[in-house]
């Protein structure tokens, strides 16, 4: 992570550096919550996302806001998908502000030019999903236009989003007057920029998920800093292959396998502590209920059998991470060490949430499936910072600029 653009990078306005009395600002959230269908309605499964963005839309409201909500929803691509309409997140939003939520079931035009239009101060609209429209990823700028006419002022607060370059992150600055970060923007950016610039050390970093591909940039940039890394998850097993332990039918990237030498090569070349599972759990297939056994040590000799599958880390990797994360002063977790939405699978996952919730030391879930993870294990309250950006999350940690970031106004 380079340190030497930080101040350059964090020098954009915030929510609070706008006048937004009686002004139509248009906030960018990210809604993008999963659902699952029940009763022919949908239900939303976590609401982190929506519950996060509330701080801003209530800041807002109390200081006499008309406030206009932007957001995208599931892959409609381009084309209006009734099952990806933000109609019943509005509902939603409802329900958490106690005050209604205009919707407009047109993201451009003649229907919320009308709804804005009849907005009080202090009131609340929510514009159908951006992602109907097949311009917004294509950063359209007659569209970015034509959203950015609906406002005064515009206010980027979905930091899950930042790290896309799209109409409504980025596009929509070149056509209102200021642009600023929310206050959920500001506080990803403070917790995971700047509070890893310099972590309290031992900085512990534990990173899953299924592939190395979509790590190397986090991994190169966290060496830098960390102490201690510890992988798990599918793409432990490319790790593992190339140390040449056997790896069953597991799913490995082939293609990543020298990659990854390259990795433990440098890993050793910093000193860092490179841990990969010395054990693991394996099964024949991929469902719940299959028969499931723990492994003995992995070596050369003794790795995953042949046609099973490593689906978490074992008894023994457990007890390892336990005692790593136990020292740890700064953990940053990254992807689940296992197939934890299936139960069977998530005893090494629901494991490294609990020893993060003892530990004592400054916990960052960096987004994603980790966060589903710590919610389910029931400890979300009991870490230091949970961030509702996956992708968002790996780019800033890898120390790219946000194109949603450095597309708002400079603090002059």
């Amino acid at each position: 992570m380079s340190t030497g653009t930080t101040k350059s990078k964090m020098a954009k306005l915030t929510l609070r550096d706008l006048d937004v009395r009686g002004k139509r600002v248009l906030v960018r959230v990210d809604f993008n919550v999963p659902t699952e269908m029940r009763g022919g309605k949908i239900r939303i499964t976590d609401d982190t996302r929506i519950r996060e963005s509330l701080p801003t839309i209530n800041y807002l409201r109390e200081h006499g806001a008309k406030t206009i909500l932007v957001s995208h929803f599931g892959r409609p691509k381009g084309k209006r998908v009734q099952k990806y309409s933000l109609r019943p997140i509005g509902d939603y939003l409802h329900s958490l502000i106690h005050q209604p939520v205009i919707f407009s079931q047109d993201t451009i035009g003649e229907v919320p030019e009308k709804i804005i239009e009849h907005m009080e101060n202090g009131d609340v609209a929510l514009l159908e999903n951006v992602r109907f429209q097949p311009e917004e990823e294509a950063n359209d700028p007659m569209f970015a236009k034509a959203l950015a006419k609906l406002g005064d002022l515009y206010v980027n607060d979905a930091f899950g989003a930042a790290h896309r370059a799209h109409a409504s992150t980025a596009g929509i600055t070149k056509f209102v007057a200021k642009s600023a970060m929310g206050l959920l923007m500001e506080k990803e950016l403070k917790h995971l920029r700047n509070g890893l610039e310099k972590p309290a050390k031992p900085f512990v970093v534990i990173l899953g998920g299924a592939k190395v591909s979509d790590k190397i940039g986090v991994l190169k940039a966290l060496m830098e800093k960390a102490d201690t890394i510890l992988i798990g998850g599918a793409m432990a097993n490319t790790f593992l292959k190339a140390q040449g332990i056997p790896v069953g039918a597991s799913r490995v990237e082939s293609d990543k396998v020298d990659l990854a030498r390259e990795l433990l090569d440098l890993a050793e070349k910093r000193g860092v502590k490179f841990l990969l599972p010395i054990d693991a759990v394996e099964a024949e297939e991929i469902r719940a209920g299959t028969p499931i056994r723990n492994t003995s040590r992995l070596s050369a000799q003794h790795g995953i059998s042949d046609g099973w599958q490593a689906v978490d880390i074992g008894a023994a990797t457990i007890a390892l991470y336990e005692e790593e994360i136990a020292k740890g002063e700064t953990i940053l977790w990254n992807g689940p060490v296992g197939i934890f939405e299936i139960p069977d699978f998530a005893e090494g996952t629901i494991a490294i949430a609990e020893a993060l919730a003892q530990s004592g030391a400054t916990t960052i879930i960096g987004g994603g499936d980790s966060v589903t993870a710590v919610k389910q294990a029931g400890l979300a309250d009991k870490m230091t910072f949970i961030s509702t950006g996956g992708g968002a999350s790996l780019e800033l940690l890898e120390g790219k600029e946000l194109p949603g970031v450095a597309a708002l106004s400079e603090k002059s």
